[in-house]
C-alpha cells in the first residue's frame, strides 16, 4: 500500500519551471558541464568512472543552476559563476556518495548506487576526492568571502549528517530538532549556492541577504517534500522504493507529527519499528495508514508551502526579469514535486 501525496500545483507547470531555468542558463550550464568533466579527470580510472556514474545519472543540476541564475539576476557578467556552480555540484555529489554508503542504499534515480557497484570504500574515497576538487574550484574563484561561504556550508552539511545520525531511531526527536537537521544537511547548500551568486556580482548586501533567505527556505521546503514523498507511491517515479526512511529508522517530520498525535498503542508501534528496528511484513502499510490518519503527510507539505512562500517573498526586492521569474517558478517545482 502507498499513498500519493496530493500537492496543489500542476506537474506540467513544475516540469516547465525546471526546463525554463535550464533554457535560461543553457550556455553557462554547458560550461559548467565541461568544468565538471575536466575536474573529474584523474590517472586513477576508478575516480572518473565512479564519479561520472552519479553525476551523469540524470540529476537536474538544480543547485548549480541556482548559482548561475542568481549571479545573472544580480547583474554579473564574468565567468567565475561557472567555477562556483561546478563546485556546488561537486559538493552535492560528494554528499550523495557518502549518504548512500551511510544509508546502505541500492538505488538512486533508478540506477544502482555507486557503492553497490564499486563498494563502500571506493565511494567514500571518491566522495573525498570530489570535496577536494570543490575546494580547488573555490580557491580558483579568488574571492575570500566566497571561499568562506562554501567551505562553511561544507562543514555545516557534515554537521547535519551527524545530527541526523543522532536523531535516527529516536522517537523523542522534536520538530525543532528535525528542522535543525534539514537546515544543515540540505538547506545549507541551497543557501550557499544562491548567496555566492550575489557576492561575485559586487557589494550588494540587500541582494545577498535576499538570496540567502531564498536559498535557505527553498532548501527546507525541498527536503520537507522529499520526506513526505518517501511514504508516497510517487517514489517509484523517482527511482526509489517507498519507505526507505522507515526501514532505516529515520525520524523525519511525518513520523514526528504522527508520534506526537498518536495513542499509546500507536506510539508503541513507532518505538518498536523505529527505535528498536523490529519491523514485520505489513508494518510499512500500517505506518502509512497512521501518517494519513493523523494528517502528518498533509501537514508536512503544508509546512513546505510555508517555507516556499518565504522563499518567494525574498525575491521581491529584485526587479522583474526572466531570471527572477524563473527562480520564483523553481519554488513551485520544489513544493509541487510528486515525481
Amino acid at each position: 500500500m502507498a499513498v500519493i501525496v496530493n500537492i496543489d500545483g500542476s506537474k506540467a507547470g513544475s516540469e516547465h519551471a525546471v526546463s525554463n531555468l535550464k533554457s535560461l542558463v543553457a550556455d553557462d550550464l554547458e560550461k559548467v558541464n565541461q568544468a565538471i568533466i575536466k575536474h573529474m579527470e584523474s590517472p586513477v580510472d576508478m575516480i572518473p568512472n565512479l564519479a561520472g556514474h552519479l553525476i551523469n545519472s540524470g540529476g537536474k543540476r538544480l543547485r548549480p543552476m541556482l548559482t548561475l541564475a542568481s549571479a545573472r539576476m544580480c547583474g554579473y557578467t564574468g565567468d567565475t559563476h561557472v567555477k562556483l556552480a561546478a563546485c556546488v555540484e561537486f559538493i552535492h555529489t560528494a554528499t550523495l556518495l557518502h549518504d548512500d554508503v551511510i544509508d546502505e542504499s541500492d538505488l538512486r534515480r533508478g540506477s544502482p548506487t555507486a557503492n553497490t557497484i564499486w563498494g563502500n570504500q571506493a565511494s567514500v574515497l571518491v566522495g573525498d576526492f570530489l570535496f577536494s576538487r570543490a575546494f580547488q574550484l573555490m580557491v580558483a574563484a579568488d574571492n575570500m568571502k566566497v571561499l568562506d561561504i562554501l567551505s562553511s556550508a561544507s562543514a555545516i552539511i557534515a554537521e547535519g549528517e551527524v545530527m541526523q545520525l543522532i536523531t535516527a531511531n529516536n522517537t523523542a526527536t522534536t520538530e525543532d530538532a528535525y528542522l535543525k537537521v534539514i537546515s544543515a544537511k540540505t538547506a545549507a547548500l541551497f543557501e550557499a549556492a544562491c548567496r555566492v551568486g550575489a557576492v561575485i556580482a559586487g557589494d550588494q548586501p540587500d541582494q545577498e541577504a535576499a538570496l540567502l533567505s531564498y536559498g535557505k527556505n527553498l532548501g527546507i521546503a525541498f527536503q520537507l517534500v522529499d520526506d513526505a514523498l518517501d511514504y508516497s507511491g510517487a517514489q517509484a517515479k523517482l527511482g526509489k522504493t517507498v519507505g526507505d526512511d522507515f526501514r532505516e529508522g529515520k525520524v523525519t517530520l511525518p513520523i514526528v507529527l504522527a508520534y506526537r498525535r498518536g495513542s499509546e498503542s500507536e506510539r508503541d508501534f513507532w518505538k518498536r519499528t523505529i527505535e528498536k528496528g523490529d519491523q514485520d511484513d505489513g508494518d510499512l502499510e500500517k505506518a502509512i495508514a497512521l501518517l494519513e490518519k493523523h494528517g502528518a503527510l498533509a501537514d508536512t507539505i503544508e509546512r513546505a508551502r510555508h517555507y516556499g512562500s518565504m522563499a518567494r517573498d525574498a525575491l521581491a526586492i529584485f526587479p522583474d526579469s526572466d531570471y527572477a521569474a524563473s527562480l520564483d517558478g523553481i519554488v513551485e517545482f520544489c513544493v509541487s514535486r510528486t515525481y
